[in-house]
């Protein structure tokens, strides 16, 4: 019996039906290397016969596996719409594209929170994440993945869903997840939003023709402005000073939080200094430094935080890791925001919203606590989310 089903399953169909229902889908693509990383299952199938077998399903580690060897349990069916993992041009016209709203802005800029409006107010919106960092399972506050009782419902995939966190996911990879998502959520007649920080992953996802090798952000690169979806661009923006003023609170506040001590728990000694997948988040190489001075298991166990020690060489050292963080933060919004204006240049459509006058309100607010609650929430209606909402359905009537 096994046999037959191994047969009828040579190349996981959970995987080929959707990268939904197969939980370790990258993780399937780091332990088969003989298999060509730019391709998914199904268009590796369509061009070479050759048996992959899945390492999961192999070694035991597969969650569906007891569905696999159930004959009498229904195995998921292939979306009737194409995959869109393909390099290759084709030509569409808007009319036989998926409308595929994105919502693009440097870190901080409000782009979770104005995705939770816009898909409250459109039914059967789903987000797709694009931000790299927060595609990892674990250090959700030092990520700032959005937590669940902020997403009202609102289903979220490729946000924490993936497991290797000591290895990169490269843009081909999520191009093709990413993709099949997007095709999976619309098929459902859904509206897919996609949303995140991470600008070469969402190049990589959107334009029609792909070269994996080309860096289109470099000097002497060019984005494409040939899309395969019908897109419409949403930019959270605001002028730089109240950014960067911004982004150094918010850094504060994740520090009380909690983000110490999530760090402090994922620290390993054996792997500081590694710098692939998760452990290049923003926050981990700063106080790995930290930690290699100042092991967690050797802290007091007094509850005194760093930042309140009474060592001041302790303290220093703390001090000079957070001052690391808001910096290196500050420099990823300055190359996120550089990479949109080249994305703009090339023909991208990109609506902008002027978040400045929120933020100032919301941080009146937390400096200034008796000051108005409603000002910044007023402000982000008017001056964000409602220009929003009139974009998205300008562009959904078309």
């Amino acid at each position: 019996m096994e046999e037959e089903l191994l047969e009828r399953n040579t190349d996981c169909v959970y995987f080929l039906a959707s990268p939904l229902t197969c939980k370790k889908s990258l993780d399937v693509h780091a332990q088969v290397p003989s298999k060509p990383i730019g391709l998914s299952y199904q268009s590796a199938a369509a061009t070479n016969k050759t048996n992959w077998p899945c390492y999961f399903y192999f070694n035991g580690l597969c969650n569906n596996r007891d569905r696999l060897l159930n004959p009498s349990l229904p195995l998921p069916r292939r979306p009737r719409w194409p995959r869109m993992d393909s390099s290759v041009p084709h030509h569409r016209t808007n009319q036989s594209k998926i409308k595929l709203i994105v919502l693009m802005g440097a870190t901080g800029s409000g782009k979770s929170r104005l995705s939770i409006d816009i898909a409250s107010h459109f039914r059967h919106s789903q987000i797709v994440n694009s931000d790299k960092m927060q595609l990892f399972n674990g250090l959700d506050i030092t990520t700032n993945k959005i937590p669940l009782e902020e997403r009202k419902g609102v289903p979220h995939f490729l946000l924490g869903e993936f497991d290797s966190i000591e290895a990169d996911v490269a843009a081909s990879q999520f191009r093709s997840v990413a993709g099949s998502t997007i095709v999976d959520i619309a098929s459902l007649g859904s509206l897919p939003l996609l949303v995140g920080g991470s600008n070469t992953f969402i190049h990589a996802l959107l334009v029609e023709t792909f070269d994996p090798e080309e860096d289109v952000f470099a000097e002497s690169g060019y984005p494409s402005h040939v899309l395969r979806y019908d897109c419409c661009f949403l930019w959270v923006d605001m002028t730089w000073s109240v950014l960067t003023e911004y982004l150094c609170k918010r850094v504060d506040e994740m520090l009380d939080s909690g983000m110490f001590e999530e760090l402090a728990q994922f620290y390993d000694p054996t792997k500081a200094g590694v710098k692939f997948g998760l452990r290049k988040a923003i926050g981990v190489p700063e106080f790995d430094s930290y930690f290699r001075k100042y092991p967690p298991w050797e802290s007091p166990k007094n509850g005194v935080v760093p930042r309140k020690d009474s060592d001041p060489i302790r303290r220093q050292a703390y001090e000079e890791a957070v001052k690391a963080i808001k910096y290196n933060t500050c420099r990823l919004a300055k190359r996120q925001i550089g990479k949109i204006l080249r994305l703009k240049e090339a023909g991208w459509d990109l609506a902008r919203l002027d978040a400045t006058a929120t933020f100032q309100a919301l941080m009146k607010k937390k400096q200034q606590p008796p000051a108005p609650e409603l000002e910044w929430r007023e402000n982000w209606e008017r001056e964000v989310v409602e220009p929003s909402l009139k974009i998205v359905k300008r562009f959904l009537e078309e």
